[in-house]
């Protein structure tokens, strides 16, 4: 009986869950107790550190202190001065050749030489070379050699400055034979509308340099290696071909034969592009310092500086051109009696249309220094875009304190400067610093304060 009872009760209580449910089911269902819960939202922390491109700018200007930011100053200054004694030498020569009939004795001798009028020309081109070259030599010598030296700029000896510089001379040389003939039968031909032919010579000339410069006439003056293969000029490649710049190498010269300058250029016009950088980079940079400075100097490239400083320069020639036109016919009408020059055509003439040319360029100087300047800005700021180095950039600005003055004034800047200046282009990296510092890779540069 009791196992009976035992195994009743096994059996009901197995059962009456079954039950429950079975005896529940025609209920309608009920919800489940709730409870309230309190939530409250967490403060949004940002990690983004903090950054006063003011006061960055300010510190990299204070690493140029003392001693060094005077001398830099001093040699940057000394340059506007030395912009008027070459205009006054200049004039002077040319007012030696009129005024003393030098300029007419050599037209005469080439005369008595050659019937030929381009043979004319280029006697006279010759002549003209060697006597400017000469006379102005001891002013060349000065301002490239002695003052170089004397603010520690240069590692020439003499003998190394006197072979560039006859080299420039030798140049100079081939040019004028070739220009000077060209010119005059232009005169000869067009008659009154000869500026605008010469004007045409002119520019046709510039574009020339600009496509031989890098394969013809860079190699004078250094000697071209290429880069050895390494991260770096990995990197500098990648970079040329993320903005189609047609460079399968990297060149680097010899500058530090010449001086401690730190440079770089992206050069060549119609398929004769190189991308160049001088062994004082290479030196004197950390590699981060060189990818910013040539991310610089592949803006140029990208944004067509150089065609577009092709027609602003050619657009500014034709108006020198159109005012030597008309100012030299104005002083042969007071002088020309004297000076034995009475029409354009006249090669006795060549010295007044090159002083008067060199006076208009002078005058323009703020206009050209801006056109430069404003294409230097757009460069860098492609540079900081496309290599992402702000203080790199600003570090290697910092180096080029040596030759250039870091902070002028506004009007200072604007008249003499082709470049920005050092402030301008640091506060500009820090500026572009300011505003990316949420990205990964700048944020991780700077410091939380």
């Amino acid at each position: 009986m009791r196992r009976l009872s035992f195994a009743f009760l096994v059996l009901f209580f197995s059962a009456a869950p079954a039950l429950a449910q079975d005896q529940n089911s025609g209920l309608p269902p009920r919800a489940a107790p709730t409870a309230h819960i309190q939530v409250q939202s967490l403060p949004v922390v940002d990690s983004t550190p903090k950054f006063d491109s003011d006061r960055a700018t300010s510190a990299y200007m204070a690493r140029v202190s003392g001693a060094a930011r005077a001398r830099s100053d001093a040699y940057f200054e000394g340059g506007y001065w030395l912009m008027f004694v070459d205009l006054a030498w200049a004039l002077a020569i040319a007012g030696l050749l009129l005024w003393l009939g030098i300029s007419t004795a050599i037209r005469d001798w080439a005369m008595d030489r050659t019937h030929s009028r381009a043979n004319q020309s280029i006697l006279y081109a010759t002549a003209y070379i060697v006597i400017v070259t000469v006379t102005e030599f001891p002013l060349a010598l000065y301002e490239g050699y002695f003052r170089e030296h004397s603010y520690g700029l240069s590692n020439q000896n003499f003998m190394a400055w006197l072979g560039d510089y006859g080299i420039g001379a030798a140049l100079s040389l081939v040019a004028a034979v070739i220009l000077v003939p060209l010119l005059y039968t232009a005169i000869r031909r067009a008659r009154e509308n000869w500026w605008l032919w010469g004007a045409g010579i002119a520019i046709a000339f510039q574009i020339l340099v600009a496509v031989i410069f890098p394969v013809f006439i860079a190699p004078l003056y250094n000697h071209y290696s290429q880069l050895p293969a390494g991260p770096l000029k990995t990197e500098i490649l990648s970079l040329a071909r993320a903005n189609d710049i047609p460079a399968d190498t990297v060149w680097v010269m010899d500058a530090s034969r010449q001086s401690n300058r730190i440079s770089a250029n992206v050069s060549g016009f119609l398929g004769t592009t190189r991308i160049s950088l001088t062994d004082n980079l290479l030196n004197q940079g950390t590699p981060d310092e060189t990818l910013a400075v040539l991310g610089h100097e592949m803006g140029h490239y990208v944004m067509g500086h150089v065609l577009r400083g092709l027609l602003l320069s050619g657009l500014l020639t034709v108006v020198v051109f159109a005012f030597v036109n008309r100012v030299f016919l104005f002083a042969v009408d007071l002088f020309g009696g004297q000076w034995q020059v009475r029409r354009v055509d006249d090669i006795a003439g060549l010295p007044l249309l090159v002083a008067l040319a060199s006076l208009l360029f002078f005058l323009a100087t703020p206009l050209t220094n801006g056109i430069v300047r404003s294409a230097e800005h757009q460069a860098d700021i492609f540079g900081l875009d496309a290599v992402r180095k702000p203080d790199a950039f600003a570090t290697a600005m910092l180096k080029l304190s040596t030759y250039r003055k870091l902070e002028p004034g506004k009007w200072e800047e604007f008249i003499f400067f082709d470049h920005p200046s050092g402030r301008t282009r640091v506060g500009d990296a820090m500026t572009w610093k300011r505003e990316h510092i949420r990205d990964v890779d700048i944020r991780d540069t700077v410091s939380p304060q």
